[in-house]
């Protein structure tokens, strides 16, 4: 039987029998009695004092262990305590209950997004859609070096010329390489003379997205529209067909990358290819860069033969 056990059978039987006898029944020490008596009954007690510092503290930090709770404990109020008695007052307070750190308020975009619901899906609104006016992206892992390294990929995909605008590859899904990825996309409009302020870029909802540096530069300096999936991925099927194929015909490539530097070339390599020499069979068997220019020699044309028969 512990001592704990003992403890708790003299307390039974206190109301009917002398201590005396019951201590010699169970051959529990007086002073081990008395010792357990004051710890149960007295520790609160006799820290009372700091019960309202400690909780200022757990409500003003709710990040703080008990070991930073005993600094700030010190510098507040000039009370030296030993961080043991303080992690035990935690635990008989419960004061971890309040230092659960609480969710951020959304930010303002989040809001805004919450607010609108189904309307800030822009390409579920489109009856259909042309080369130029709508560009998917999304990130993804690419694994290489064998798979031992892993980076993450993100392009810019034509919804009708299948053309990758645009792309980077980063350690991280975040904001810097989607920035990176539409200024190359950028460079790609200038190359082609596309005006983006026509364009719709649609992807979901993830923190790069919906943070201020992507949507403060694609909403007000450069003017595009921007549309959020509700779904995930289930609401951008074009890109994630993209992602299947394009992991799927360069996987061995990637693997073979030693290096992020050596990655990075290669997927450069690939999706040059993909642009300008695959054969996509929605686009009639011709690779993106030489379906935009039938399209445009097409226009071409029409805009000639209209011209002779208003003559």
């Amino acid at each position: 039987m512990t001592t704990e056990q003992k403890v708790v059978l003299v307390q039974q039987a206190l109301s009917d029998h002398d201590l005396t006898p019951i201590l010699a029944a169970v051959a529990l020490p007086r002073s081990t009695w008395y010792y357990h008596q004051r710890q149960k009954v007295g520790y609160e007690e006799k820290y009372q004092h700091l019960h309202i510092p400690l909780e200022a503290i757990a409500r003003r930090h709710p990040e703080y262990g008990y070991r930073r709770t005993t600094v700030e404990l010190r510098e507040s109020t000039g009370l030296k305590v030993n961080h043991k008695v303080v992690q035990r007052l935690h635990g008989c307070w419960g004061l971890p209950l309040l230092r659960r750190v609480r969710p951020p308020k959304p930010s303002g975009i989040r809001q805004i997004l919450t607010a609108a619901k189904g309307r800030v899906n822009l390409v579920a609104q489109q009856e259909a859609i042309e080369p130029f006016q709508v560009a998917y992206t999304d990130f993804t892992e690419i694994p290489f070096a064998d798979g031992k390294g892993k980076a993450y990929l993100m392009p810019l995909l034509d919804h009708g010329s299948k053309l990758v605008y645009g792309w980077a590859v980063g350690e991280r899904a975040n904001t810097s390489v989607a920035l990176a990825a539409w200024e190359r996309a950028k460079e790609t409009f200038r190359q082609l003379q596309l005006d983006p302020t026509e364009m719709i870029v649609h992807h979901d909802q993830d923190s790069v997205y919906v943070g201020y540096c992507w949507t403060g530069q694609l909403l007000l300096r450069d003017q595009v529209r921007i549309s959020y999936t509700l779904n995930g991925a289930k609401d951008n099927p074009e890109m994630e067909a993209f992602f299947s194929r394009f992991k799927t015909e360069n996987r061995s490539l990637f693997l073979g990358a030693k290096n992020s530097r050596e990655l990075s070339q290669v997927i450069g390599e690939r999706i040059g290819y993909y642009n300008g020499e695959r054969r996509h069979s929605s686009l009639g068997y011709v690779s993106p860069l030489a379906y935009i220019a039938q399209e445009r020699m097409n226009g071409h044309r029409q805009q000639v033969e209209e011209t002779q028969l208003h003559r």
